[in-house]
């Protein structure tokens, strides 16, 4: 999977993966971690995502990072921010507030970049990506993010032959061998959302259930 295939889906409006509202899982669970008030949040693969807005609202510093620049435009765009834009090595940096968004490829990002940031919000970039990608991404994520952060991870898990992904596919096992070597990994909530889904339903998905993680670098 290029980053065509996302500059497209962005260029196209294919955004069927962008919520109309802000996550309830987030809502429900990110209170539990127990975070201080200006902690650093990091958000891969965010979009346009309200969460953004959310978790800037619940006192946090909000690190995004997009690879479409139509999506990081749009947000500032529709919430009538008017970012600061500078250049952050090969990234494109988008500041309103307590919210940045990072625009570039997210395998760029450093250590040093994301040495202050104590939380990740992971809602849509593990199922986004495919199994090579994943496996990449797991190893990036745990190679540059701090021991002691805490963080939420949501995933979808059906079978992965009656329907091509994105959003793929990343059952329990999946996710404790990506992270649970290196990471706690705790199961917050499972629930079958079949009859909410009706793309999945039309591909002829028979089972579909949305998973809640908590996990924590210790």
């Amino acid at each position: 999977m290029q980053p065509e295939f996302w500059h497209k889906r962005w260029t196209s409006n294919q955004i069927g993966f962008h919520l109309p509202e802000v996550n309830p899982y987030l809502q429900r669970y990110w209170p539990q971690l127990g975070l201080e008030e200006g902690a650093r949040v990091l958000v891969p693969l965010c979009g346009k995502s309200l969460d953004l807005l959310w978790l800037a609202k619940c006192g946090h510093e909000v690190l995004g990072v997009e690879l479409s620049e139509k999506a990081v435009e749009d947000f500032f765009h529709e919430h009538q921010f008017d970012p600061d834009v500078s250049d952050q090595g090969p990234f494109t940096v988008y500041r309103a507030g307590s919210i940045e968004i990072w625009c570039g490829d997210f395998f760029a990002l450093t250590a040093g970049d994301v040495a202050d940031c104590s939380a990740l919000y992971d809602r849509a970039a593990l199922i986004a990506l495919p199994p090579t990608m994943r496996e990449q991404y797991a190893a990036h994520l745990q190679s540059i993010l701090p021991v002691g952060l805490q963080g939420l991870l949501i995933t979808l898990d059906y079978d992965q032959t009656q329907m091509a992904g994105p959003p793929f596919s990343v059952d329990g096992a999946q996710v404790q061998r990506l992270l649970g070597s290196t990471w706690q990994v705790k199961l917050l909530e499972a629930q079958d959302v079949l009859d909410d889904s009706w793309k999945f339903v039309q591909a002829g998905v028979t089972r579909l259930e949305e998973r809640v993680y908590r996990i924590s670098a210790e």
